[in-house]
């Protein structure tokens, strides 16, 4: 990834979408006059305190002081990083992401992605064309596949040989080191061959629809069955979900992702109707995995075998999503009849019985106390000890909110105690990860004049037009808040249309960036509250610092230095001295 990500970019990017729209897909929001409200997604509250500003492209929480712009909240609330939050803003927004020329941040992996939609035309033309591809197609056909869903997921086909794909795409020395660097090719004693051989070729696509691996289903009885990838730059089989890109592509709004085990069974559910299943790549469900569904939408159902396999699988599952359990998310459980996966149970029954499955999937919350009271003799009070003993570790692990509460609440219920003091820990603060105890509200003391000319100016650029109405000698002061305060009318001046949001992210990468965000926080929207005066006074109170400062002491001064007008000055003030220093 060569440069850094352009400033203008960034600005017509946050221009052109919605930080409305944004949160809203995350966390459902209400009209409330000219902005929109919900419960803050980043505290524990009863009444709605989190405020999102159309206008201002802006969002804020009177209750916990979260605030910020779309990526700012894709930060938070997604836990990325600022690239990987403009990436996500890109990718809903249809746009792809420059980058500007000069220092390297990283290798240029488009060569890569290049290569890779390369191999999947080879496999797919070989699957149409290959004199052994009828076998393929012929596995394909029992498993009730149609040629539509093999062209959607773009199928393919290693036939069989040690060279196929090597002969075709390997003829210079460039395209050899990068079939090996993308794990299409192995290397032994000196000898390069294909990885996939004599196999059905499934291509796993990120989100944004760019071929990263493939995975391959063994035609015959040869092992391993099924073949996946290596990691390379371009796949981390943690971190990605097969078939996210085209159950994204069928659906305009994913309320619900079904994740099952294999591509089979994501294919075959498509064949029925079911767009919405994806696939773990030879994993278990990781963190990443959900962070990944979590983005995409509210509602995740474990699919999983009916034995004793299958509910280890779904246990684990369910450890990694307690600490992801925000308010409005739900995961559940569903488990097959025994010896049954997707593939067969759909093409068993159909898709409407599937679907009901699907509906009735188990929560997490009765699957967890169900595992757990399984362990114990809840008819005896040391049984009931010894289920709060297990089930507390558990609890502790779920974000603070309603959900958390009532999880808890749920638990006390089946020991038979009350007043919440199975989650003590839980109750206190207002906040998750955001030190609320030691963040310093700017609102319960009055800034300084040269803050509260910044926080006034970046909540309301358009106040620029009072900044020359006053006298601005400050601007030749030399200090940190007046080097920022002139930086940004100097933005403003140069692109007057920016909002709040874009003048940001104008300082993210800047030292500076922290204060101003604290800034930022600050409430201008009292009702008694004369903005246009507000900035007049602070300006006009850092002009009166600013010759206060570099006003000459006469104290400090030799008589020889002394003006005329200070010497005449100081005989006024003090009659009968001469304006010498005598201490």
């Amino acid at each position: 990834m060569a440069g850094k990500i352009p400033t203008q970019f960034i600005d017509d990017l946050l221009n052109r979408v919605d930080v409305v729209d944004v949160i809203n897909r995350r966390v459902p929001l209400k009209k409330a006059g000219r902005d929109y409200q919900a419960r803050c997604p980043f505290h524990d509250e009863k009444t709605p305190s989190f405020t999102v500003s159309a206008q201002k492209q802006f969002y804020h929480c009177f209750g916990c002081g979260a605030h910020g712009s779309a990526i700012g909240f894709l930060m938070e609330y997604d836990n990325l990083g600022f690239v990987e939050a403009v990436e996500e803003l890109a990718q809903f927004a249809g746009l792809e992401v420059p980058r500007e020329a000069g220092q390297q941040q990283g290798p240029d992996l488009r060569p890569l992605y290049t290569l890779m939609e390369e191999a999947a035309d080879f496999y797919r033309q070989q699957l149409k064309h290959h004199t052994h591809s009828k076998q393929a197609i012929d596995y394909l056909k029992t498993r009730g596949l149609s040629g539509e869903i093999a062209a959607t997921f773009t199928i393919g086909y290693a036939p069989p040989g040690w060279d196929n794909l090597l002969t075709a795409l390997g003829k210079e020395k460039a395209a050899l080191s990068q079939l090996l660097e993308c794990g299409l090719i192995n290397e032994a004693d000196g000898k390069r061959y294909d990885r996939f051989r004599n196999r059905i070729i499934f291509p796993i696509r990120d989100p944004r629809g760019r071929i990263i691996g493939f995975g391959g289903r063994i035609i015959g009885d040869d092992k391993p069955k099924y073949l996946n990838s290596p990691e390379t730059p371009l796949f981390h089989k943690g971190r990605e979900l097969y078939g996210l890109h085209e159950a994204r592509k069928a659906n305009n709004k994913l309320e619900r992702l079904l994740v099952v085990e294999g591509y089979m069974d994501v294919v075959a559910l498509a064949q029925h109707g079911i767009l919405n299943a994806v696939a773990t790549l030879g994993t278990a469900t990781t963190h990443e995995h959900l962070e990944l569904i979590f983005r995409t939408c509210t509602e995740v159902v474990f699919c999983f075998d009916g034995d004793q396999a299958g509910s280890d699988a779904a246990w684990k599952a369910l450890l990694t999503s307690l600490p992801l359990m925000r308010d409005g998310r739900e995961v559940r459980f569903l488990f097959l009849p025994q010896g049954e996966d997707p593939d067969t149970q759909v093409r068993k029954e159909g898709s409407e019985a599937f679907r009901q499955r699907i509906e009735h999937a188990q929560p997490l919350s009765e699957f967890l106390f169900q595992q757990l009271t399984g362990q114990v003799q809840m008819e005896t009070i040391d049984g009931r000890a010894k289920l709060a003993q297990l089930a507390r570790p558990h609890l502790k692990k779920l974000p603070s909110g309603l959900f958390r509460r009532m999880m808890f609440q749920h638990l006390q219920e089946l020991v038979g105690i009350k007043g919440g003091h199975l989650d003590r820990e839980g109750r206190g603060g207002m906040e998750t990860g955001r030190n609320a105890a030691n963040r310093k509200t700017l609102n319960s003391q009055r800034p300084t004049p040269v803050r509260m000319a910044i926080a006034l100016l970046l909540d309301n650029p358009h106040l620029l037009t009072e900044v020359d109405k006053v006298a601005n000698d400050w601007q030749k002061w030399d200090t940190p808040g007046t080097e920022i305060l002139n930086r940004l009318l100097e933005i403003i001046r140069s692109q007057p249309t920016l909002n709040k949001a874009a003048l940001l992210e104008r300082w993210r990468e800047s030292e500076h960036f922290s204060h101003l965000n604290k800034l930022a926080n600050y409430r201008f929207d009292l009702p008694d509250m004369d903005q246009e005066a507000e900035l007049r006074d602070a300006l006009l109170k850092l002009n009166q610092q600013f010759h206060k400062q570099t006003r000459p002491q006469p104290g400090n001064l030799r008589p020889s230095e002394l003006s005329e007008e200070l010497l005449n000055e100081l005989k006024r003030r003090y009659p009968g001295s001469s304006g010498q220093n005598e201490g």
